[in-house]
């Protein structure tokens, strides 16, 4: 299976059904706390639900598509992070994540984020990140900044979100501007 290493702390594993307990435990735990700004939370009702997810994550790895890792902090899963698609053609992908309660404020999603465009640009030779933000999301908002990446505009009513609409900041990184910049301070 999948795995990268990220520090000593953060690991990226795929999922496997085996985890599908794991997964919807900490989904149920982070429930109200992942309803602001996720759309999928009634959707994942059972560890039967959060099975299907997993055998879709594994559909879409196995069809060179781009992939959904579980962030594994100190070997306990602490939220997601993946591709949503890759797009050969274009050289391109979206990403998106999400992390439980307990375990932010820490930098683990930023260094997880970093180590994933650095797979993407580098092992993948993709030629554009984009990550999209519910604008409000300050937490979320503020990943793609400390990474370097560009706000590019503001997508109105993007998402329905339960009973209204969110707009979604869009962030993108190119391969040329992520070379430039140095993260070894």
């Amino acid at each position: 299976m999948f795995a990268y290493r990220v520090d000593d702390e953060i690991e990226l594993r795929l999922l496997e059904e085996r985890h599908a307990e794991a997964l919807f435990a900490l989904v149920d735990a982070n429930r109200e706390h992942l309803r602001q700004w996720l759309p999928w939370l009634d959707d994942n009702r059972d560890a039967e639900a959060s099975r299907a997810f997993i055998r879709s994550c594994l559909q879409q790895f196995a069809d060179n598509k781009g992939y959904q890792a579980g962030v594994w902090v100190e070997g306990e899963l602490a939220g997601m992070l993946g591709h949503h698609a890759i797009h050969r053609t274009n050289r391109s992908s979206e990403i998106g994540y999400w992390l439980a309660a307990g375990y932010q404020g820490r930098g683990i999603m930023t260094r997880a984020c970093r180590a994933l465009v650095d797979q993407a640009f580098d092992e993948l030779e993709l030629n554009r990140v984009v990550i999209r933000c519910a604008t409000g999301n300050e937490r979320s908002c503020a990943i793609p900044r400390r990474l370097g990446f560009t706000l590019e505009g503001v997508m109105r009513q993007a998402e329905w979100l339960y009973d209204h609409f969110e707009d979604h900041n869009v962030y993108a990184m190119l391969a040329e501007d992520w070379e430039k910049l140095d993260y070894s301070q």
